[in-house]
């Protein structure tokens, strides 16, 4: 199977997660990814290959060195974020790219504009995968899933390359934050780990932001309209006072950038008696996730001087933290990332993510595990789209890291 088959299989299942769901995986629907990853994993030729009842797919690339090489694990996850439609994705393959920008079929009012979407420039005469625009993609993080499955199936036809013993690691529900809820890392036992889950090409997320969820909830007082005055208190309306309140000119995601921390108010559900917002924190340090919340809870504090009837709460809780302290601790998981790329002929950059990834809890938990580039673009969209070279070169990089660490001891 070509990489672009497994790739255009994968996105067509809808894995879509489920943020307000208790259950694990968060959908049912996710484990039908899950459960065809398994026995694609089987039928390669994989060892070691489970599927847990939470989703959770691990098998092992068995190591053709005779040595104690160290045994490392590559990352990606199943789930697409709930922000935006996974049901019946139609993906469209524009094959030999030519320059211009990208009508979506199923709803031209969606462009892919070059001029928003400058790398698309170094892409010409490829081939760039979108949706129909009524649905994402799911590039993020099947473009992971399919490079992980396609280095594997590589490394087992060819036990040419020396490498130590590889784990695959495919997990549920990351786009919510429980990506790792439900993985036994002892179970993973691997020295380092890599997400396959960032941007572009090339480029190396040793450090994400720290990230917390604030939930803002007004409790309000709902009588008939007909008898409301001086009794009828409006959630609605005390909520919308809440988010009127908010940075206009800074510390949003769309006046934000670089090292610059926001918040972000995604979400919001209710009524006149009850309502309330979802909102994202993040940062790259402590101090700016707790001057964020500080700033919520300000607003709430003149809120409830204000409508002293209501009830107004701001809850956060949080979700994961920097990893690169985490990362640090096992210097080769940078270094050898690094050399990989450069293998690869890819000339590597970098950078912080804006966002966060498995490996970030990950990292938390003992497993220093950066993240690395897979084609994906815009993600989280109907705008989003992946790149079929960018996905081949993060084949490469993997077979070239497998290679590495596998001239590797301890």
């Amino acid at each position: 199977m070509t990489l672009l088959d497994r790739f255009l299989a994968y996105v067509r299942i809808d894995t879509q997660a489920d943020e307000h769901s208790s259950t694990s995986p968060s959908t049912a629907k996710q484990l039908v990814l899950s459960r065809l990853l398994a026995e694609e994993c089987k039928a390669l030729g994989l060892a070691d290959v489970s599927l847990s009842e939470q989703g959770v797919v691990l098998a092992t690339v068995p190591a053709t060195v005779e040595h104690e090489a160290p045994t490392i694990a590559w990352v990606a996850h199943v789930d697409t974020s709930p922000e935006t439609s996974g049901t019946n994705v139609q993906p469209v393959v524009h094959a030999g790219y030519d320059g211009r920008d990208l009508v979506l079929p199923g709803d031209p009012s969606r462009v892919i504009r070059v001029a928003e979407n400058p790398e698309l420039t170094q892409l010409v005469g490829g081939t760039i995968i979108t949706a129909d625009g009524t649905t994402l993609l799911g590039a993020d993080d099947k473009s992971g899933v399919a490079v992980i499955m396609a280095a594997a199936e590589r490394l087992i036809a060819n036990r040419e390359v020396r490498h130590g013993p590889i784990r695959l690691v495919f997990t549920c529900d990351e786009e919510i934050g429980r990506g790792t809820e439900h993985l036994d890392l002892a179970a993973v036992n691997a020295r380092v780990g890599y997400t396959l889950d960032g941007f572009g090409k090339g480029v190396i997320n040793a450090e994400t932001f720290s990230a917390d969820l604030a939930v803002v909830k007004v409790m309000g007082i709902n009588t008939h309209p007909s008898v409301g005055k001086d009794a009828l208190v409006n959630a609605i309306k005390i909520l919308a006072e809440f988010l009127e309140a908010l940075p206009k000119e800074s510390c949003s995601p769309e006046t934000t950038e670089g090292r610059e921390g926001f918040v972000h108010p995604y979400a919001i559900n209710g009524g006149v008696a009850s309502a309330e917002a979802r909102v994202l924190i993040r940062d790259f340090d402590e101090e700016g996730l707790a001057a964020h919340a500080a700033l919520l809870e300000a607003i709430a504090s003149r809120l409830r001087e204000a409508h002293p009837k209501a009830a107004i709460t701001v809850t956060i809780s949080p979700q994961y933290r920097n990893m690169r302290e985490g990362i640090a601790k096992e210097p080769r998981a940078l270094a050898l990332a690094l050399e990989a790329m450069r293998q690869a002929g890819i000339e590597p950059s970098e950078s912080p993510i804006r966002g966060g990834t498995d490996g970030s809890l990950l990292t938390s938990l003992g497993l220093p595990t950066p993240n690395l580039s897979t084609g994906e673009h815009n993600p989280h969209s109907p705008l989003e789209w992946t790149s079929l070279e960018e996905m081949e070169a993060a084949v490469e990089v993997l077979v070239q890291l497998a290679d590495l660490w596998g001239r590797e001891r301890g």
